[in-house]
């Protein structure tokens, strides 16, 4: 069941594998991953599996959730305090396919990434909120509603509950969106030797009157 009750399917380890799917093809052309996976046919043949360890790691610690039992979008959202994940909740989450499919120059490129990401999020935000890690349309459902259903059922609940929302943005399209959901950047920020842009940005909470 959704945040709120409505007909979002809150996902299981079970559905690992086909939420780590529908992410892979979503984020295959975002400048974040491509760096991360900088070989196009790598990354088609290889980056579910790091969906995958997120999604596994996030349905453990956090919430996941799918638009429909069609998977056409997906949304990662995690606490707070379960942001950062260590080195060994990682290989217990799949992190060692990681390693075996991409090698450890793209798995310490990607570890880098995340501890800088990290390392931004806990100082810029600190107030309690949660965390949406990672959202995904399939391509071919896109502009259907889907990622305003995904986002804003979680944004009433974690409002009614008092709570703020931080996000990583990593594609400079997604801006627009993101600010109509009410998120503003708090700070554009880049990755070491690479020229690519991620833009932290928060949501604060909206009580009703």
């Amino acid at each position: 069941m959704s945040p709120d009750g409505s007909d979002l399917l809150r996902l299981d380890e079970s559905h690992v594998c086909r939420a780590g799917a529908v992410l892979a093809r979503a984020f295959h052309h975002d400048p974040f991953f491509s760096c991360l996976i900088p070989d196009p046919l790598r990354r088609e043949q290889h980056s579910h599996h790091v969906m995958e360890t997120l999604v596994r790691y996030s349905v453990s610690c956090g919430e996941v959730y799918a638009t429909s039992p069609n998977f056409e979008g997906v949304a990662v959202w995690l606490p707070a305090d379960k942001v950062k994940m260590t080195f060994w909740r990682g290989l217990r989450s799949g992190g060692v396919s990681i390693i075996l499919n991409l090698g450890l120059r793209s798995t310490f490129r990607q570890l880098s990434a995340s501890d800088l990401m990290c390392s931004v999020h806990q100082r810029l935000a600190r107030i309690p909120h949660w965390y949406l890690y990672l959202l995904a349309v399939e391509p071919a459902s896109k502009g259907k509603g889907h990622a305003s259903r995904l986002v804003n059922t979680m944004l009433k609940r974690l409002d009614a509950e008092g709570l703020a929302c931080y996000l990583d943005n990593t594609n400079a399209s997604n801006l627009p969106m993101y600010r109509h959901f009410g998120f503003r950047l708090l700070e554009q920020y880049t990755l070491p030797n690479t020229g690519v842009s991620l833009w932290a940005m928060m949501r604060q909470s909206q009580i009703p009157a």
